[in-house]
């Protein structure tokens, strides 16, 4: 009789059990610090209504009470519409740092924002669209329209993607400024979208588009473990089997659904695209299949955090979601700027 020997497990083994078990615990931490972001957003702001009255509101709500009205009307879509486009925008970010190996890459520097920027000053000053509902399908289709030219023109090379993108930014930015000049009403209009903000967005928007983040997210997720080789370098992930050009077409793709969801959703917010990658791969490493689900946590915890934030610094008033994240996120560029981010991008 043959004796079966069980596999001895070495320290390297036991390293890697560490490891895996540390950074599971990680993100169920950034889950439970989400679900309690998530609970402030509910509560708090220029009108405070305790848990339970949040509760009622969402379980048995009472007609023509105010603070019911408060919860369901504005304070649910606000938190909802956080929770997607802060992970579609932690998510957008990741790829984006993945695919080009740029560690400044986000859908800033790809001209995302700015082709979903021209879309609505086109909508606002020629179309006379005025209500946010009908600003969404305008930026969707910029923010698609910049990243096909950008990848198109920079396809397969890293670098060139950063610089076409920097490019149509400087040629977008002009013409948009021109419209605006020529239209003051239409500047009244869009100064209000473009800052980025949660606020003035129904849950019909959210309808509308959140099949188009399950659908980036759910690309992510099947894209990690080909990020992870393709950070290696373009040759070792093709000697590892990989086809280098086929990952970046559906980069590509899952980067439009992600951006010009979350630029559709709550305008072009800047900077949670390049934090929170950072964030993540300081946390778990340089293994997207880590830093993809660390990001997609991460992200509504800084935008939904950013909201919250602003609505608490000033008596009686709020501070828009894009200035506070931009604020939170200025720190990271500077680490970045003076070299103390993670390598691995």
């Amino acid at each position: 009789m043959t004796a079966t020997v069980a596999p001895a497990v070495g320290p390297a083994g036991t390293l890697v059990a560490r490891r895996t078990r540390g950074r599971v615990l990680l993100l169920l931490l950034s889950l439970a610090v989400l679900a309690l972001i998530a609970v402030a957003s509910l509560t708090l702001g220029v009108r405070d209504i305790d848990v339970a009255t949040v509760w009622q509101a969402l379980t048995a709500p009472v007609a023509g009470n105010v603070d019911h009205d408060v919860v369901l009307d504005q304070r649910v879509p606000r938190t909802l519409i956080g929770l997607a486009a802060g992970a579609a925008l932690g998510l957008a970010g990741t790829l984006i740092q993945g695919v080009t190996r740029n560690p400044i890459a986000d859908p800033g520097l790809l001209g995302l924002n700015a082709g979903a920027s021209l879309a609505v000053v086109i909508a606002v000053s020629l179309l006379g669209v005025t209500a946010p509902l009908g600003f969404v399908w305008f930026a969707f289709v910029g923010a698609a329209a910049a990243a096909a030219l950008v990848f198109s023109i920079g396809a397969g090379q890293p670098v060139k993607l950063a610089l076409v993108g920097a490019t149509v930014t400087a040629l977008i930015t002009p013409l948009i400024t021109l419209v605006l000049l020529r239209d003051p009403a239409a500047f009244n209009t869009y100064r209000f979208w473009a800052v980025g903000s949660l606020t003035g967005r129904g849950m019909e928007t959210l309808e509308r588009l959140w099949p188009f983040v399950v659908v980036g997210i759910v690309l992510a997720g099947a894209l990690a473990h080909r990020l992870s080789m393709l950070s290696l370098g373009d040759d070792v992930a093709r000697a590892l089997g990989q086809r280098v050009g086929l990952t970046r077409g559906l980069t590509a793709g899952a980067i439009v659904l992600l951006a010009g969801t979350a630029t559709a959703l709550a305008g072009p917010i800047a900077l949670v695209g390049l934090a929170v990658p950072h964030a993540a791969r300081r946390l778990v490493g340089t293994d997207y299949r880590w830093i993809v689900p660390l990001s997609a946590v991460l992200g509504p915890v800084m935008l939904l955090g950013a909201d919250v934030i602003g609505r608490l610094v000033l008596p009686h008033s709020e501070l828009e979601a894009g200035v506070v994240a931009a604020a939170l996120g200025a720190p990271v560029l500077v680490a970045v700027a003076r070299g103390k981010s993670v390598a691995g991008v």
